[in-house]
């Protein structure tokens, strides 16, 4: 029996990853401009960990076809 709604990647999960995902590039680009390094690499973090989290949802996608 499967239950409604688990394992889909509903908008609202794509436009948080995608939200988190700019505003680390963001930090990212402010950091370099500022060459300040600690906030340059917590832009980096935010943007791989959006990443990893789509790649997830990706994956749980594929696995419940």
């Amino acid at each position: 029996m499967r239950t409604k709604g688990v394992g889909k990647m509903g908008i609202g999960d794509r436009a948080k990853h995608l939200g988190q995902n700019l505003g680390g590039h963001a930090k990212e680009l402010a950091g370099r401009a500022r060459r300040d390094k600690p906030l340059e690499n917590e832009g980096k973090r935010d943007r791989r960990k959006s990443q990893l989290k789509t790649a997830g949802d990706h994956l749980k996608k594929a696995f419940k076809r």
